[in-house]
């Protein structure tokens, strides 16, 4: 039931997207699928509340940079640049901690 559903809304939402956009591309989602799992692992892979907070903190964070990037760097980066905030968050958190924002370490048995 929950891959029918799944498709479901993945087939309808595709058929949404083709009426508004007019095309249709295997790669639509890539980006918003790095940012969501850029999100789980900011707030912790398998909290719920964590993974919510991750993607309100990164776009939070994204519409700050769209806006003020420009004005901050003199115009040398302009809102383009507003993708490598998610990234460098994901590499920042997986360097420092691991676990997420609000996971849980856990230690291996021996």
């Amino acid at each position: 039931l929950t891959f029918f559903i799944g498709s479901a809304l993945g087939g309808a939402t595709g058929v949404l997207f083709a009426q508004q956009y007019g095309t249709i591309d295997p790669f639509i989602g890539y980006i918003l699928g790095l940012k969501a799992f850029t999100a789980a692992v900011l707030g912790g892979i398998g909290n719920i509340r964590g993974a919510m907070f991750g993607g309100l903190a990164i776009g939070l964070l994204e519409m700050f940079a769209s806006s003020n990037l420009g004005l901050l760097t003199g115009g040398s980066f302009g809102s383009e640049y507003k993708d490598v905030f998610a990234f460098l968050i994901l590499i920042l958190v997986l360097i420092f901690k691991p676990e997420g924002l609000f996971g849980k370490a856990v230690k291996e048995k021996v």
